[in-house]
Parts: structure tokens; C-alpha cells; sequence
């Protein structure tokens, strides 16, 4: 189904609300459980989506709720799903590769789900008045945040090994170098990249979240509009980054998607028995946001802007 036709709250597959915590609880679950059986140790996951939900809402202790309306609950949900459904499609098909195993598969998850909890701002904190404004170093705050969050579940083995990996959703620094125990980690790593791109590459609404939506989390957070550093401004209007997305999707897709993250997309296609619904989703994206800007041309034209979802 075209993201076009797909009802903004849906997955890929038009089966599962991403707008719901408890559908994608049971969905991630069914999945692990399908991969590596009914585990003791993935009873944690209820847990975890239980103190996610509360912390984007408000109710976790020491911290406002989300604030933001681009990278919200229903983009970590998508994330969430698609990094299960990636886990799912490697192990199935991995032959000579290491397998990730359970416990892997288990910090792959939290990584995903708490992967933007850098965002979230603290209630003591007087500095900012939305998360947006941590858009430059969300990816350090959400390491600090999976550090912290992990012994109170019982992960805290889990804990070096998350706070590395969700470094792989962000682009402050290069994958390449990113350091980490294992081959099998290193995969984790670009499992993760993945499904944050592919997710929200994906989404049904991707063209309008990025022109409504993501350039006042830019602008929030300094790279965007009047008021920012000339030297940090990556947009000058929502048209501005509307404009630079098509050029922005393809670079993804060719640097990290095929060229850090080793191609790992195509483990979708193995989990969906054969068509790949996200890099479907995400060609039909690009195709109808190129006819949008064929049908309203810009009135002026700018220079430079990468667009960074991460």
C-alpha cells in the first residue's frame, strides 16, 4: 500500500498503530518470541514500554513529557517495530554471520525504544523550554538516559553496551568509528541506524511531519530559521527543508543505509517473507515529494542543508 493511501498512525504493513504503546509491545514480543522462544528474560519488555509510555506523557519521575511532535512517541514506536522486525530478518538469514542471541536482541530493543529519550527534558531543568533544544546532543543525553535507566530493570549488563549503540542513530559521529566488543555488536549497531531511517522514511505523513514538524525542532534547536548562528543554519524556511529531503533520502539510502549499515534494510524483506515494505514505502515517499515540489516550485532558491533526521 502507498504511504499515501496508509492511515498516518499505521505501520508499513497497515496492520499495527504505531501510536500505541500496547500494540507494539505485543507485536515486538511476538516477534522475539517467534525467534528465539518464549523467554524469561524478555518479561522486562512489558516493563520497559510501561516506564517508556510514562516518560513521554509526563508521568515518569523527574522529567516533563514529550514535547516535540517529530521525533515523538509514534516515530520511537516505528523505530521500535522496524529494529524487532530487522533482529527478526538477520537472525533467519544470517548463515556464516555470529548470531545476535536473546540478549542482544533484548538491548537491540531498549536502544530503539529509549533512542530519543534525549529529548525529554528534566523538570529541573530552567534552561530550555522543549526538548527540541537538545536536538544538537540528544544522542549523548539518550546514552546518559539508558545508563541511568537500565539497573532500575535489571539490565545493567546491558548498560555499556546500549549506551555505544545508540551513538549508531545519530550523526555526530561516524559509525566507522564507533567502537564497540563484537562483530555481532557492530550488527546490532547498524540494525539499529537502520530502523531509525528506514521508520521514518517510511511513515505515511514523512513529506508534511518533515515541513511541519521537524523544521520547528530545527528551529527550536538552533540549525533553522532567524535567530540561529549564521554559521549552524542548516534551513531558512519549512520550503527550504522540504527542498533539501529528496537529495537528503538518497544520500541516506547511498551513505548509510547501503555504505555504514552494510545494506542491513534487506532484512525487512526477509521478515515480510519477500517484499521489502520499507524501502517500498520510502522509494514512494521520495517519488511524492519530488511531484509536490514539481507542483509548488520554490520562489527562491538556497544553498547547502543536510537534512539530519536522525
Amino acid at each position: 500500500m502507498p504511504p499515501s493511501q496508509r492511515p498516518g498512525h499505521m505501520d508499513v504493513s497497515n496492520t499495527i498503530d504505531v501510536s500505541q504503546p500496547e500494540g507494539v509491545r505485543v507485536a515486538v514480543r511476538d516477534i522475539l518470541t517467534r525467534c528465539y522462544g518464549d523467554l524469561d528474560q524478555f518479561a522486562v519488555i512489558d516493563q520497559m514500554f510501561e516506564d517508556f509510555a510514562r516518560l513521554y506523557e509526563g508521568d515518569y519521575p523527574g522529567y516533563h513529557g514529550c514535547d516535540i511532535s517529530y521525533h515523538n512517541m509514534q516515530h520511537v514506536l516505528d523505530v521500535t517495530l522496524a529494529m524487532a522486525r530487522l533482529i527478526d530478518g538477520y537472525e533467519q538469514t544470517r548463515d556464516e554471520e555470529p548470531t545476535l542471541g536473546p540478549c542482544r536482541a533484548l538491548a537491540g530493543v531498549c536502544c530503539a525504544l529509549f533512542h530519543d529519550s534525549g529529548y525529554i527534558r528534566k523538570r529541573r531543568d530552567t534552561r530550555h523550554d522543549n526538548g527540541a533544544a537538545y536536538t544538537r546532543v540528544h544522542v549523548s543525553r539518550s546514552a546518559r538516559f539508558l545508563a541511568e535507566y537500565l539497573p532500575t530493570v535489571g539490565l545493567t549488563s546491558l548498560t555499556g553496551l546500549c549506551a555505544v549503540l545508540v551513538h549508531f542513530t545519530g550523526y555526530e559521529r561516524n559509525p566507522d568509528t564507533i567502537k564497540v566488543p563484537s562483530k555481532a555488536d557492530r550488527t546490532l549497531g547498524a540494525l539499529l541506524g537502520t530502523a531509525d531511517l528506514i521508520a521514518q522514511m517510511a511513515d505515511a505523513q514523512y513529506p508534511e511531519k518533515c515541513r511541519d514538524h521537524l523544521y520547528e525542532e530545527f528551529r527550536a534547536g538552533g540549525i533553522a530559521g532567524e535567530g540561529s548562528a549564521p554559521d549552524q543554519v542548516r534551513f531558512h524556511s519549512p520550503q527550504h527543508l522540504l527542498e533539501s529531503t529528496p537529495q537528503f533520502m538518497r544520500t541516506a539510502v547511498h551513505e548509510r543505509l547501503e555504505g555504514f549499515f552494510d545494506h542491513a534494510y534487506r532484512y525487512a524483506a526477509v521478515h515480510f517473507g519477500g517484499d521489502n515494505l520499507y524501502m517500498d514505502a520510502v522509494c514512494a515517499n521520495c517519488l511524492r515529494l519530488e511531484a509536490m515540489l514539481a507542483e509548488n516550485p520554490a520562489t527562491a532558491e538556497y544553498a547547502g542543508g543536510d537534512a539530519r533526521h536522525g
